[in-house]
């Protein structure tokens, strides 16, 4: 845990009828991030068919998602639609944070264990985390069509040559991308700040949802430097992932994923009684 740690324990939120402490939040260093760094590949070659196996499924999704508009003629839609993928990135890699969880505590490692880990979130508030990050994947795309229709009007594409050649050689193609990518960022900033540390905390401990956003977003504000950093550098290493077909995120995605479980463990500390 980082040595320069500040705390904020004094608010509570209601579960069960009782007041239960807020998690401490921690402040961290951009050395702490690096440390998480350097865990999250240890523990990639320390269990590298679950990352490889995720990694792939996760790959396959995004590639679905390319073919689905290709096949319904909306090949414009391609790079949006990869890099909206990518968002839901957090949710995919639960069941990333239980390996590492297991790994961390020397608990075995089983392809069942780890399944019925994240079946039993169905039912608890992971799920609405996942609702939450649907719901920031569906702004994206509706974001990206209003834009489209703002600046190009609503002229359809033959190809995805023919719309890439508008966007990169017409004023209006520029604007698009311009704004697109400012309104993409502000998007995915929001996203991470509310699930950077929700999604391990919920598979840790049974909080409710609203208290594991509040929770993820602290940890940005009490930390932003190497917060913000942090995600830069994610935002970087998934859209070079994307580019080869996805086949990066079969390497990438278990790293980060790894990674953010110990960057959630420098960042907040659970009161004892809390843990389970």
């Amino acid at each position: 845990m980082s040595d320069n740690n500040s705390t904020s324990t004094d608010t509570g939120t209601p579960t069960n009828g009782g007041l239960r402490p807020m998690p401490q939040v921690n402040k961290i260093s951009v050395n702490d991030v690096i440390d998480a760094l350097a865990a999250g590949l240890s523990d990639f070659r320390k269990a590298p068919v679950y990352g490889l196996c995720i990694g792939a499924l996760f790959a396959i999704g995004g590639l679905f998602v390319i073919l689905s508009a290709a096949a319904l003629n909306m090949s414009y839609l391609s790079y949006p639609a990869a890099a909206g993928f990518v968002l839901i990135g957090p949710f995919a890699a639960v069941g990333l944070y239980e390996v590492s969880r297991r790994l961390e505590t020397g608990t075995s490692l089983s392809w069942s264990e780890i399944f019925k880990t994240m079946w039993a979130q169905k039912g608890r508030e992971l799920s609405w985390m996942a609702f939450v990050v649907l719901f920031i994947q569906i702004m994206w795309m509706y974001q990206v069509r209003l834009l489209l229709a703002l600046f190009l009007g609503f002229r359809s594409f033959a190809s995805f040559e023919e719309f890439l050649n508008t966007i990169v050689t017409t004023p209006e193609g520029l604007m698009f991308l311009a704004v697109g990518h400012v309104v993409g960022a502000v998007l995915s900033l929001i996203l991470f700040s509310l699930t950077v540390v929700s999604f391990p905390l919920l598979l840790e401990d049974d909080r409710d949802f609203i208290t594991a956003m509040i929770t993820s977003v602290r940890a940005v504000v009490t930390s932003p430097v190497p917060m913000i950093g942090w995600a830069l550098v994610v935002t970087a290493v998934l859209l070079v992932s994307i580019v080869p077909a996805f086949i990066g995120l079969i390497i990438t995605l278990p790293i980060l994923g790894h990674t953010t479980w110990h960057l959630y463990r420098k960042c907040v500390s659970l009161p004892k009684e809390n843990i389970g």
